[in-house]
């Protein structure tokens, strides 16, 4: 767990519902899109990302994502949820999930998220500011 800490200094710590297992009893595939969200949202708080959006109605959306299911998930557990970051571009760039087990000790799912900047006033894809690609960059993967 040290070693996934230190890879994702951003995580999200997600504590399995009873509810989202299903009936094959294990977590059921959409939740972990919900999972990536919370994380997605997490990673921008921390960002300030959300901040910047209130101010200039320029924000992220979501254009494409991505799962691999490795083991199943079963209540209870709770899951940590590292985020990084590749393929930073003028107006997009690509976040990454991984899902880690504290019950299992392993990695269980991971997904990515190609993430396009918008502006809600326009209606139209938007520039990433400097500051947010210098924020992105200290996530940055290969």
């Amino acid at each position: 767990m040290d070693n996934f800490l230190e890879q994702y200094p951003i995580n999200t710590q997600i504590v399995v519902a009873w509810g989202e297992m299903d009936a094959l009893q294990h977590v059921n595939n959409v939740v972990y899109f919900r999972y990536f969200e919370t994380a997605r949202i997490d990673f921008f708080n921390q960002i300030n990302l959300l901040d910047e959006l209130q101010k200039t109605a320029v924000g992220p959306v979501i254009s494409e994502n991505q799962a691999r299911y490795k083991r199943p998930v079963t209540f209870p557990d709770t899951l940590t949820v590292g985020v990084s970051i590749s393929d930073i571009k003028d107006d997009r760039f690509m976040m990454h999930y991984s899902v880690y087990s504290q019950s299992q000790q392993a990695v269980t799912t991971v997904g990515s998220s190609q993430v396009v900047m918008f502006n809600f006033k326009t209606g139209q894809k938007a520039a990433l500011t400097p500051e947010l690609i210098d924020a992105l960059k200290t996530y940055e993967q290969a």
